[in-house]
């Protein structure tokens, strides 16, 4: 393919997305990355950020429109798909990104901190995931065939690690990435590819983990806008090919996670597993197994090394 064609497929001319939490930040880069393409933008988040993005969007000469509320609201979800649909023709792209956080180890952790997390993070992939699923199948029935529809969720290595202080955020962003896989699975037949993203920014919700102090010179290497360039990708055309895929983000790589694999597997010796066999066959292959010899995919903490080294 040349640079030409590349070029054209990349672009999002003539279409229409929704991203949440857009306000500032990742949310922010997203949209202004998209807008950029080509793309129309909805732009939602709680508050009056919302139109002031929508302000630079329209200001550098693209289209924007603010919904401001809480994505957790099916209603309100609904409204930006409807939104998008009444103001530009159309719901092309869907980029979830609104989250809180409520960092707490599990045994400080309240039932709001649990559920706030949760109902931010989770259930507001889910309402607009929801919403956007009905808009593309009605849309594929009306075409005859496949239309185009882009779904990219936004997950964390906080799920591939279990971070210790964050049990509520990384339950959320498990369940983000299931529901990634779900959405790909479900909405492939429509046309819909459905991706989600571990990104690593420096934002006003990082603060605490990344600090606020940027390098004087250059990208930050852990701008927002380094993301918003794989955000951009996946919402193209170009993205065709890529579903049900979950992706490390941040400085200067883009890492591709590969899906579990069985460890090993022990049979029965007959029509079922005694106690003694049980304990003979476990007891034996976990002995001195290291701390981090676990689910967590702790090597993913060796990606760092390069990734931000950036001169």
């Amino acid at each position: 393919m040349g640079s030409h064609d590349s070029e054209k497929t990349a672009t999002l001319d003539g279409r229409a997305a929704v991203v949440t939490g857009a306000g500032a930040g990742l949310g922010r880069a997203e949209a202004l990355a998209l807008a950029e393409a080509g793309a129309a933008v909805v732009v939602n988040d709680m508050g009056s950020a919302a139109h002031d993005v929508v302000d630079e969007i329209v200001g550098a000469g693209g289209r924007a429109v603010a919904v401001t509320g809480d994505v957790s609201d099916w209603e309100l979800a609904a409204s930006l798909v409807d939104t998008a649909v009444r103001e530009f023709g159309s719901l092309d792209v869907l980029v979830n990104n609104a989250g809180i956080l409520r960092d707490r180890m599990l045994f400080n952790l309240s039932e709001s901190d649990w559920d706030d997390v949760i109902r931010v993070h989770l259930k507001g992939h889910a309402a607009t995931s929801r919403a956007a699923a009905v808009h593309w199948r009605a849309a594929s029935k009306s075409a005859g065939g496949p239309i185009f529809g882009r779904v990219v969720n936004t997950s964390s290595e906080a799920f591939l690690f279990g971070s210790a202080g964050q049990p509520n955020y990384s339950a959320a962003k498990a369940g983000i990435t299931a529901l990634t896989l779900s959405t790909a699975q479900g909405l492939a037949r429509y046309g819909v590819r459905a991706n989600a993203i571990c990104p690593r920014a420096r934002t006003a919700m990082t603060t605490e983990a990344f600090g606020t102090d940027a390098p004087g010179e250059g990208l930050d290497p852990l701008a927002p806008e380094r993301v918003a360039s794989l955000v951009r990708h996946l919402a193209s055309p170009a993205s065709d090919e890529i579903t049900g895929q979950v992706f490390v983000v941040y400085g200067t790589m883009i890492a591709l996670m590969q899906a579990p694999q069985v460890e090993k597997r022990w049979d029965a010796a007959g029509s079922e597993f005694t106690a003694s066999e049980i304990d003979s066959a476990l007891s034996g292959y976990f002995a001195g197994r290291g701390p981090y010899e676990t689910y967590s995919a702790y090597s993913v903490a060796e990606l760092e090394k390069g990734a931000l080294d950036i001169e």
